[in-house]
């Protein structure tokens, strides 16, 4: 028996398969920022975090703070080479923002909050 050709899965494109990865609009966010002890750079990445998640994840998101110098065995299971980072567990795909968040566009673009603006 022949299958018809309209069974076949038909090709996406990149812009199909990122739409498609898109966290959706009541997904909860679970958060892990590693940092190593309350040094100034942890401290604004805290706030700075803090900050974007009320103004674009406002209740759907968890955060979770890593002190590696009280718990340096816990860098591995996230492969942190760098001190502050993001890790975006949930929702899936992972992603891995290393840095104070201060330059908040990035941070949304890492996050996957916001596209990336086009190059000019």
């Amino acid at each position: 028996m022949k299958k018809s050709p309209s069974a076949q899965p038909q090709p996406q494109s990149l812009q199909e398969i990122a739409e498609k990865n898109e966290p959706g609009p009541n997904d909860v966010w679970e958060l892990r920022l590693y940092v190593a002890g309350q040094t100034p750079r942890s401290i604004a990445a805290f706030a700075n975090l803090k900050k974007i998640c009320e103004e674009h994840l406002a209740g759907r998101y968890n955060i979770e703070v890593v002190d590696l110098v009280k718990h340096p065995q816990l860098a591995a299971g996230d492969q942190i080479l760098a001190i502050p980072t993001l890790v975006r567990k949930l929702p899936q795909p992972l992603r891995k923002i290393v840095g104070d968040l201060r330059d908040t566009e990035r941070a949304l673009v890492g996050l996957q909050l916001r596209q990336a603006a086009p190059e000019k």
